[in-house]
């Protein structure tokens, strides 16, 4: 019998993913010979059997999309809203998975995919998934594609903000995305040439920003441009931070699930960026502004780099399937690809290391990252 298998795309979008679902399904045509089938909006299409059929006329021309053709969603397949219910609807799915007879599931997306398939795939179905955020944090690969083309947006930006800083004499306090890695913001700081880069792994003090903003201006430098990351928190917030993490870690049951709501809603209150911009400004004596890239960052067309990535690790999926190794992320390792169990992936994030070459340059150049006066 002719093999058929399933695509979806599930969480935030991203540049890069239609060139995967392209190249999945036209590796799964033309190299194997197999019937493609998308499900539209994530898991819950899966669950509703929303599909459409991917042949070569819906795979012409997406290569170069932004965003995704099947559409996306952030549910969660164990506690999915059902009329105002939360449900475990896996069983429903593994009831599409088995009426399109697939053979196996491709599920592109970030943390919250690898997750969601390996429940899946320890319901009974086969799945594979591939690493997709601008965050770059998903565990365990080198690069997740959609970050490239959000890196190249966000240092573009910081190059624009350059030219209208100098001319005003402002501080210009721009805010990229990422609430729990800093790798887009660190990155395009460094790329843009950013003079405070202010991510999560390293809590920041205002004092240590606002004397090195003062020590430029007394050097003859009177603009700074202040690269922060979504999820950035000052020392103080950091500190309560980790003291309920401890205290989570040292119980069990509904004070677990207690502290764990506490340390959200206390990440929530995190000082905001026009706080951030209000407070340089009375400390510097510097007009100060404020710029959020927001989605900006991951629409639009996306970069050769991450069409390449993203058709590279689609037709690799396509041969994992064909040697029936599933519950595995495929994974950039270097210019080629790995297959790793979903079960050491899911729950972890790639986080940057308070080491990371990138952390030390900065450094090295003269940039603030915060943490030291």
């Amino acid at each position: 019998m002719r093999k058929s298998i399933g695509i979806l795309t599930a969480g935030g979008d991203s540049p890069g993913l239609n060139a995967a679902i392209r190249a999945i399904g036209k590796s799964a045509i033309k190299s194997h010979g197999w019937s493609v089938i998308g499900f539209r909006d994530g898991f819950r299409g899966l669950m509703q059997d929303r599909s459409v059929r991917l042949d070569g006329n819906a795979l012409s021309g997406i290569l170069s999309h932004g965003g995704t053709i099947l559409g996306t969603g952030r549910d969660k397949v164990d506690a999915m809203d059902i009329g105002g219910n939360t449900m475990d609807m896996r069983a429903a799915m593994l009831e599409t998975f088995h009426a399109h007879d697939l053979a196996a599931i491709v599920c592109l997306g970030g943390g919250g995919t690898q997750k969601n398939a390996l429940k899946l795939h320890e319901a009974g179905m086969p799945v594979i998934t591939l690493p997709k955020t601008i965050d770059n944090d998903v565990y365990g690969t080198d690069r997740s594609f959609g970050f490239d083309t959000a890196l190249d947006i966000a240092t573009e930006a910081i190059d624009r903000l350059h030219s209208t800083a100098h001319s005003h004499h402002r501080i210009i306090v721009v805010e990229i995305m990422g609430h729990n890695a800093g790798w887009l913001t660190l990155g395009s700081g460094l790329g843009g040439g950013a003079d405070v880069i202010l991510i999560p792994e390293i809590a920041y003090s205002m004092d240590a920003v606002a004397t090195a903003i003062t020590q430029r201006k007394g050097d003859g430098s009177p603009f700074s441009i202040v690269a922060v990351a979504e999820g950035a928190v000052n020392t103080e917030l950091a500190t309560q931070l980790r003291e309920l993490k401890a205290q989570r870690e040292s119980v069990k049951g509904p004070e677990r699930a207690q502290l764990k709501s506490m340390g959200r809603a206390l990440f929530a209150g995190r000082t905001s960026t026009f706080d951030i911009a209000k407070e340089l400004e009375e400390r510097t004596r510097l007009e100060s502004r404020v710029t959020i890239l927001g989605h900006v960052q991951r629409g639009g067309t996306p970069s050769p780099s991450d069409r390449i990535l993203a058709t590279t690790l689609g037709a690799a999926a396509t041969e994992s399937i064909a040697n029936e190794q599933f519950g595995v992320m495929i994974a950039s390792k270097g210019d080629g690809y790995r297959a790793l169990r979903l079960s050491k992936v899911a729950g972890r994030r790639k986080m940057v290391p308070i080491d990371h070459p990138w952390v030390r340059t900065a450094r090295s150049l003269g940039i603030c990252m915060g943490d030291s006066p």
